[in-house]
């Protein structure tokens, strides 16, 4: 069956804006004009800039700045598509800094006077770290859809304005591009509600989808700048390989190979935060695409006939290239010709990355991570391999061993849902907190039920799909949820072995996670049973997920006093918890939750050893 993938993994692709109103993105882009792209936009772009670096600065504030900051910006207003941006852009970038530095109020506010006490290079650098993704901002919708219609009969421009500085504070890794074309979409979609007797409603309604798409492109641009930065380079291009060569999938290796090294190095000035080159470089590197759409894919081409800012989301979110017959083709060549090793020897890296394409396109079915890890493998098998007397014979078990790697990731999601089908939604996510709680002791409890509840609701998702899908959409969702992990590791270290799994192995993360033990170097503070079993008062008012929360808290405090015990030892525990919810329809239900409780203890205490503490009636 054939598999059509995004690389967003979203349900909303760029195509589906006009789910928000039939004629949405066709109004969106008779407003916007490709001529003068850059220079109409440039007061928006410089606000992107100054909101990702600066999210604690108030509307009116960035607004004063990016009127400061625009004189500098006069240069790449008369930018064409074949020239570079780089030195408008990076002169507007140092000449930003500068004025950053020189301004008391915003040095104090953002506690930025380390920065400027270092060179421009290092200052600039040193103001990317200040970046924090989802600071607290409440999520970006119309609070008064009446007043906002109002405001857009006066001023549109500052409702598109309000918009792009609301998006690029709370999503500072977001790239400029994306912003922009959101906000087109954002524009149209409040222009129409308010022709509608029902604003409110036609507010939700139609920005939901945009909010959704901008925060799961927010999580992607994030992590390819995490890889970027954490991982090597040869990492970074060749996440970039695999998803080039998936999407286009009858193009050749020399074009592939071109595209990769332009696309990592837009990635690494988008992640830079510059907005403007990012901006302009994007137009560029789409416009590139567009002008080989014939031996790239035809997938591409109703997205090349679209307007320069609506170029770039379609064609990152099309549809993967219809796959060729490979079957006169095979992979023998890099298991069975004598002069593997000479080729790779001479130039490991340019035949590795041909390997990777030529493995890519003839399994688009498979998840990116499977793929690095079948890299992973043949590279390590080179590696040893081409050190012996007969090197053919040792590596011409490639093929098995390529088999086995993904006979195992397959493995480890089939039983992950199977799981999941056996114990049911709640049940799934219990055990996932005693798993978690047991391979990173020293998280809290919320941090806990927060990872497990994403693990738990990737479950969910995916495991219903077909096989093929449900294997992909695991692996996807599960790089993001233990990337969250992993930049929670880097901003206050967890363990040695969280950190292992973490830097390691990009391909392996999952793997390493998936068969990491107890942490046996930590040890919890010692917690008294009736600290442990501490019932709130309202627990009759509590809301489902309130009580989930609650006994999933139990859960995680039960494991780290005895990481050794089993999970049925625990789930006795959890199971009388959960019958506590009978006191609430009884007439004495304070009496009720007292012997109750009292019995939890008794069985906490049974489980941990030790004095029984014992709480007394008031």
């Amino acid at each position: 069956m054939k598999t059509v993938r995004l690389i967003s993994f979203l349900f909303f692709s760029y195509i589906k804006c006009q789910t928000l109103q039939r004629t949405l993105l066709d109004t969106a882009m008779q407003h916007t004009s490709s001529q003068n792209y850059l220079e109409e936009n440039l007061r928006g772009i410089v606000g992107i800039m100054v909101s990702q670096f600066l999210q604690k600065l108030t509307y009116e504030e960035v607004k004063t700045t990016v009127k400061e900051l625009l004189g500098f910006a006069e240069k790449c207003k008369g930018l064409k598509l074949h020239e570079s941006p780089s030195e408008c852009s990076y002169q507007l970038v140092s000449e930003s800094n500068d004025y950053l530095c020189n301004s008391q109020g915003i040095i104090d506010k953002h506690v930025f006077s380390d920065c400027c006490n270092t060179n421009n290079t290092a200052r600039y650098k040193c103001f990317l770290l200040y970046k924090k993704d989802d600071t607290g901002h409440s999520d970006i919708l119309i609070p008064n859809p009446e007043q906002t219609c109002e405001m857009d009969k006066e001023n549109q421009a500052s409702v598109k304005e309000r918009y792009i500085y609301e998006t690029s504070r709370k999503y500072p890794f977001l790239y400029g591009p994306t912003i922009l074309t959101m906000s087109a979409c954002y524009e149209t979609a409040i222009q129409s509600c308010c022709q509608e007797e029902n604003k409110t409603e036609c507010v939700q309604i139609k920005l939901e989808p945009i909010r959704t798409y901008i925060r799961e492109m927010s999580l992607r641009h994030h992590r390819l700048c995490e890889i970027g930065i954490k991982f090597n380079h040869k990492v970074a291009k060749s996440v970039e390989l695999v998803l080039l060569t998936e999407k286009q999938l009858k193009a050749n290796f020399s074009e592939i190979a071109k595209l990769v090294v332009d696309t990592k190095n837009l990635h690494q000035t988008c992640c830079e935060g510059n907005a403007v080159a990012c901006v302009f470089g994007r137009s560029q590197f789409m416009n590139d695409i567009c002008s080989k759409q014939a031996i790239l894919s035809s997938k591409i081409i109703p997205c090349c006939a679209l307007l320069v800012p609506f170029q770039g989301e379609c064609i990152i979110n099309s549809e993967n290239d219809d796959k060729p017959d490979f079957s006169s083709f095979s992979l023998s060549r890099f298991t069975e010709d004598q002069f593997i090793c000479k080729q790779f020897t001479d130039k490991q890296d340019d035949f590795l990355q041909e390997f990777l394409y030529e493995y890519s396109r003839r399994h688009p079915e498979l998840a990116l991570p499977v793929i690095l890890r079948v890299a992973t493998v043949y590279q390590n098998l080179l590696g040893k391999c081409c050190k012996l007397k007969d090197p053919l014979e040792c590596y011409s078990h490639g093929k098995e061993m390529f088999q086995k790697v993904v006979l195992e990731s397959h493995e480890h999601v089939k039983n992950h849902c199977d799981l999941h089908e056996k114990l049911g939604d709640s049940n799934f996510h219990d055990r996932l907190m005693v798993l978690y709680t047991k391979k990173a002791t020293q998280l809290s409890a919320q941090e806990l039920i927060m990872f497990t509840k994403s693990m738990a609701a990737m479950a969910t998702r995916c495991c219903p799909l077909s096989d093929e899908q449900q294997f992909v959409c695991m692996e996807d969702a599960a790089k993001l949820i233990l990337g969250d992990l992993c930049r929670r590791h880097e901003a206050e270290p967890i363990s040695v072995s969280v950190g292992h799994c973490c830097d390691d192995s990009y391909a392996f993360r999952k793997p390493c996670f998936d068969d990491l033990q107890i942490d046996g170097t930590h040890i919890s503070p010692p917690l008294p049973c009736d600290q442990i079993i501490s019932l709130k008062e309202d627990l009759c008012k509590a809301q489902e997920e309130e009580f989930q929360t609650e006994k999933q808290k139990l859960l995680s405090n039960l494991v780290k006093q005895k990481s050794y015990a089993t999970e049925m030892q625990f789930q006795s525990i959890i199971v009388d918890f959960t019958h506590l919810m009978k006191c609430c329809q009884v007439e004495k239900s304070e009496m009720c939750f007292q012997e109750e409780e009292l019995k939890l203890i008794e069985k906490c205490q049974s489980l941990l050893g030790g004095k029984l503490f014992q709480k007394t009636s008031t």
